[in-house]
């Protein structure tokens, strides 16, 4: 498996090291081809998963949005009173 596939992997934010998982494979007895194949699809289908940074950013987003929120309420609230 080529080092192009590796640094795919780490390039799109997952740690999946598709040259150990293929040769893990392989080890077990499974055909090249075939575990090649297998390592590649999990990989292809990580492409969208959210890191634990990516989460705490949207928590951190969201937390700003909901305090500029209520601190909007609150002028228009006194405001009105």
């Amino acid at each position: 498996m080529a080092q192009q596939e590796r640094r795919d992997s780490a390039v799109n934010g997952t740690t999946f090291d598709t040259l150990s998982a293929a040769e893990a494979l392989e080890a077990a007895g499974m055909e090249p081809a075939h575990a090649k194949a297998i390592a590649v699809a999990i990989r292809s289908g990580q492409g969208d998963l959210a890191t634990k940074s990516d989460i705490d950013m949207l928590k951190w987003a969201v937390g700003i949005n909901v305090a500029i929120t209520v601190a909007t309420f609150a002028i228009v609230a006194a405001k009105l009173l």
